[in-house]
């Protein structure tokens, strides 16, 4: 995987755009607050709203080379045997994660999609990220030919705000366990950042540059289902923690 001045993704950060209009502790808000929720209201989506969301993933699916798309209204593909064993109710809205097949689709699908699942958040909506419960006939319906679904996102507003997942210690996914304090805040905003199963199976590693340059980070995954995934969620969430100026990422 090469990083260098890119998420990995093949397309150039562009965080600080991002998060340049975010209110003065608003992206931390949204940050902290996003939990996975399952179950939602019948409160419609404001108008304002879907536009605010339709414009955000036209801006991923540019900078991330991707085909995700918005499904409103639908209820039937998490109307399932399988969606209620998961505890899901009440989803009417999702995003479908989707692009051409590439070896780093998944990673890119990680970054780009929780990009969105904070804009959703920062709405006063809710989210989650969803692996297997849903009638995939029916998400499928909406991809474009040739297209690979990688995941999908549920979102509305939820009946409840979810709660905190568990984390590991800091010193448990990084090192070293006491870099600087942009390194230490980015490893805590990646620590509240989802992952399958809420196993966090990443590491991430500061190295000194060379001289004069930018110590260089490396966000790793350990493997298992969806860590590629995890690993673009993951670096979006380190990279809003540590901010940009401070860190070019290492090529792994």
């Amino acid at each position: 995987m090469s990083m260098g001045t890119s998420t990995g993704t093949g397309t150039s950060l562009n965080t600080s755009a991002f998060a340049s209009d975010w209110a003065a502790g608003e992206l931390e808000g949204a940050v902290r607050g996003r939990h996975a929720v399952r179950q939602y209201t019948d409160e419609p989506i404001s108008a304002e709203d879907r536009a605010a969301l339709e414009r955000e993933v036209a801006i991923c699916n540019e900078l991330g080379n991707l085909h995700m798309g918005l499904v409103w209204d639908e209820p039937e593909a998490f109307d399932s045997a399988l969606a209620h064993y998961g505890k899901f109710t009440g989803v009417r809205n999702y995003l479908v994660v989707a692009g051409a097949p590439a070896n780093d689709l998944e990673r890119r699908a990680g970054y780009w999609g929780e990009r969105f699942v904070l804009t959703a958040q920062r709405l006063g909506l809710n989210t989650c990220w969803v692996a297997l419960t849903f009638k995939r006939r029916y998400v499928r319906a909406h991809l474009a030919k040739g297209d690979q679904m990688v995941l999908v996102v549920a979102f509305g507003h939820g009946a409840t705000q979810g709660v905190q997942h568990k984390s590991k210690p800091a010193e448990d996914v990084c090192s070293p366990a006491d870099g600087p304090d942009w390194f230490r805040r980015g490893v805590e905003w990646a620590l509240l950042a989802p992952t399958a199963i809420n196993q966090q199976k990443f590491r991430i590693e500061l190295t000194d540059g060379t001289a004069g340059a930018k110590p260089q980070v490396a966000v790793r995954d350990l493997g298992g289902s969806y860590s590629k995934v995890d690993q673009g969620i993951v670096s979006l969430h380190f990279e809003l923690g540590a901010g940009t100026d401070n860190f070019a990422w290492a090529n792994i």
